[in-house]
């Protein structure tokens, strides 16, 4: 399956920027992308690994629970 690369902008806008076979080539692009990227400015950069690119946009769209440290 393939990893694709987003581009998430406010409010929840995803552009897709580029599809990858392996995971070190799409990460290496996401962390180019983000530091060229100013924090302000509230845009995102994500890659998901699914096995079509309607179904990582789908992923993409759900909200993230807050993840709960320390308590059990």
């Amino acid at each position: 399956m393939p990893y694709f690369v987003y581009k998430i902008s406010p409010p929840r806008q995803l552009e897709h920027l580029d599809t990858l076979e392996r995971y070190q080539d799409a990460r290496t692009l996401v962390r180019g992308r983000r530091q060229a990227e100013d924090r302000q400015n509230g845009i995102e950069y994500r890659l998901i690994f699914a096995s079509q690119q309607g179904e990582a946009e789908r992923l993409l769209s759900l909200p993230r629970e807050e993840r709960v440290i320390g308590e059990d």
